[in-house]
């Protein structure tokens, strides 16, 4: 589904990421692990060609993607959540969520199915402002906007950080019920290593930019973590 060869991705002149391989599988949940720093943000701008320029190869459904713009990529139907959720502000709660419809190819510009479902608070907040609400409405807010393009990926960085901790359980859950349930491939950045194992098919831990290991869920043990994610 997902697939980079050799990837180096650069701010200005200088490579954040230096020749980073994975393959995320059509149906799979792949987290990608880490310190602060590492390039986890970085792996998921560049997925999204939000960095500067990238030196390798990056591919979408065996399709090269890496000279495609960021709209071009969202038409592709690969959804992006990132560190900080980015709603607008001053926009309402409906409002934002149609902005995640721009990037639909077939032009539909419509809430979401189903999302009203996993989010009921936004139904009430439907006509409020996105910057009334808390860090976990925002969070939900921030999901059901991605959903509006009818992603076949989703790319979600630290979904769950400065949450309250009543609804960090529902976005885990959310987050399950998309993979899972609904069939969408996910890419999560995420520091909750108990999480992270209990959910995921695959991972990557970074260290300087680099792949410093990689497995599937059973081996991502507490040595591992100890060594490489341990603050």
């Amino acid at each position: 589904m997902l697939e980079a060869r050799d990837l180096y991705s650069f701010y200005g002149k200088s490579p954040v990421l230096q020749g980073v391989n994975f393959k995320a599988g059509k149906g799979e949940l792949f987290s990608i692990l880490g310190r602060n720093g590492v390039g986890k943000t970085t792996l998921l701008k560049s997925i999204m060609g939000l960095t500067d320029g990238i030196k390798g190869s990056l591919r979408f459904k065996e399709e090269s993607i890496g000279e495609l713009p960021t709209p071009e990529r969202a038409r592709r139907r690969i959804g992006y959540i990132p560190q900080g959720r980015a709603i607008i502000p001053r926009f309402t709660v409906k409002e934002n969520i149609l902005m995640g419809a721009f990037g639909r190819e077939d032009g539909r510009r419509e809430m979401p199915e189903g999302v009203l479902e996993l989010f009921p608070i936004l139904k009430e907040f439907m006509n409020r402002r996105g910057g009334d609400l808390s860090g976990g409405q925002q969070q939900q807010l921030a999901i059901a906007r991605a959903l509006a393009l009818g992603p076949e990926v989703l790319l979600l960085d630290e979904p769950t950080e400065g949450i309250q901790p009543n609804i960090v359980q529902q976005i885990e859950e959310v987050i399950v019920h998309l993979n899972k349930k609904m069939g969408i491939t996910i890419l999560l950045v995420e520091q909750n290593i108990p999480f992270a194992r209990r959910v995921s098919d695959k991972f990557i831990v970074l260290d300087k930019g680099r792949v410093a290991m990689a497995g599937s869920a059973e081996d991502l043990t507490d040595e591992v973590a100890h060594e490489f994610l341990a603050f």
